[in-house]
């Protein structure tokens, strides 16, 4: 992991990969409600945690760089949100194929696995869900579609998403939910945030 400033008041962690993304997530989560340290915002990605809002980074930066992660489990506010999903998708035989498997087993699969939210980006709302093996990673589709109706429920890379809104997509069609994910006057507005566990429940 590397520290980067960011600004006058943030810091970029740079991390080796989306797991230990999620292990410092959680670590400075704890840490700030511990009162150990000061920042606005704590926002994971792909590969970085971006620490904003940090009134002394240069000293943050170096007390960061003697703190151990923890397991991201350990994380403290995490609640479960249950998405009722219709396993309808028009991609499930390619998904079938990728995984050598059939139809049934992989909604079984999706339906049985429980999700962590570790970053949200694309679109307002929408969480990259984490918790498949990466032996069921699968790729994006080659061309995306112009139109991906709101509410699908997709898979890509070793990600699983639901589209809060219609766009343009090239995810992996397996199912759909009527559960609303963004609304700006709810607070939080996103009904997904990170660190959130989520199951795709039959329904």
């Amino acid at each position: 992991m590397r520290i980067r400033p960011v600004g006058r008041h943030a810091l970029l962690l740079d991390c080796d990969d989306p797991a230990q993304v999620e292990r410092w997530w959680a670590e400075l989560w704890r840490r700030r409600e511990a009162g150990e340290l000061t920042a606005a915002e704590i926002v994971p990605a792909a590969g970085t945690v971006l620490l904003d809002g940090v009134p002394d980074p240069e000293s943050t930066a170096a007390r960061i760089a003697r703190w151990t992660p923890g397991p991201a489990v350990a994380a403290t506010g995490v609640t479960t949100v249950e998405v009722p999903t219709v396993y309808d998708g028009e991609d499930l035989p390619r998904v079938a194929e990728h995984w050598r498997s059939t139809v049934p087993e992989v909604v079984h699969r999706l339906a049985n696995t429980e999700f962590r939210v570790a970053f949200c980006g694309f679109a307002p709302g929408f969480a990259y869900l984490t918790g498949l093996p990466p032996r069921y990673a699968v790729p994006r589709l080659p061309t995306p579609r112009p139109r991906v109706p709101a509410g699908s429920v997709a898979l890509a890379g070793p990600y699983a998403g639901i589209y809060p809104s219609a766009s343009p997509g090239g995810w992996l069609l397996v199912g759909r939910t009527t559960l609303t994910l963004f609304d700006v006057s709810a607070d939080p507005p996103a009904t997904l945030t990170p660190g959130t566990r989520v199951r795709l429940v039959t329904g």
